[in-house]
């Protein structure tokens, strides 16, 4: 929802400096009206013109490093959930109660994966809780013999691996791309529009690509905010690696 009002808040930016500068264009003394200001004020949003397509380029590869990494963690994080139950498995039926409870903690990641998802699976407290019945549940057990006691070891590590991994994935949830850096984006572009509007002919034609401009600029910025925190919104991590990973535990 926040990504959302903030490119509403953009788009009410951009195409309302374009329509105001249009409409009080002809309230400007003449000589703010002559050739010559209106070369200055072309010259100086040019300049800006560059700059935040620079920025832009910027934020898109900020993004894109972010939902890859993110991706190729969830992924890792899927593999280490088979590794664990595998290392259960082996020990022996005494690890029923573990595997169900891990079971049911990544069947909890999957049924939460949704576009309107507030908070990532991976951070909410009883995905945590159950995850963490898995240690309580492991360190209840008592190995009868050396082969049991080192199966039982080489579990309480993978399981702390898995621990880890989460919280790196809860850490990277929250994306990295400054509001500062958007906030300065967002005035370079005012101006911008703000320059088209001025000299411009007052039709319908003008307006309306005033507006479908604005649009598809917060569009863009929107969707970029969107990739950078891809545990929510319509851009998403793929949840099809817990999905197998659940598919597996379930054999």
């Amino acid at each position: 929802m926040g990504e959302v009002l903030t490119g509403v808040a953009i788009f009410v930016c951009l195409a309302g400096a374009a329509l105001v500068s249009l409409v009080i264009y002809d309230r400007f003394p003449e000589h703010h009206r002559q050739e010559d200001t209106n070369a200055v004020v072309r010259l100086a949003a040019n300049l800006f013109v560059v700059m935040s397509s620079l920025v832009l380029g910027l934020m898109i590869n900020s993004a894109k490093n972010t939902f890859e990494t993110i991706d190729h963690n969830v992924h890792s994080f899927a593999t280490q959930l088979i590794i664990l139950d595998r290392a259960l498995r082996q020990y022996g039926p005494e690890t029923a109660p573990a595997r169900a409870s891990l079971n049911a903690y990544l069947q909890r990641l999957v049924d939460a994966t949704s576009p309107v998802q507030k908070t990532p699976a991976v951070a909410n407290r009883l995905s945590e809780l159950l995850l963490n019945k898995v240690g309580d549940e492991l360190a209840e057990l008592t190995p009868p013999e050396a082969k049991h006691a080192a199966a039982l070891q080489g579990a309480m590590q993978q399981l702390q691996r898995v621990i880890e991994q989460r919280w790196v994935l809860v850490e990277q949830s929250d994306g990295i791309i400054p509001v500062p850096l958007i906030a300065l984006l967002v005035a370079w572009l005012t101006l911008i529009f703000a320059s088209f509007g001025f000299r411009a002919p007052r039709n319908g034609t003008v307006v309306g690509t005033f507006i479908v401009s604005g649009a598809l600029a917060a569009s863009a910025i929107y969707l970029i905010l969107d990739m950078d925190t891809p545990f929510s919104g319509p851009i998403q991590v793929s949840p099809a690696p817990l999905q197998r990973a659940l598919a597996e535990l379930k054999q």
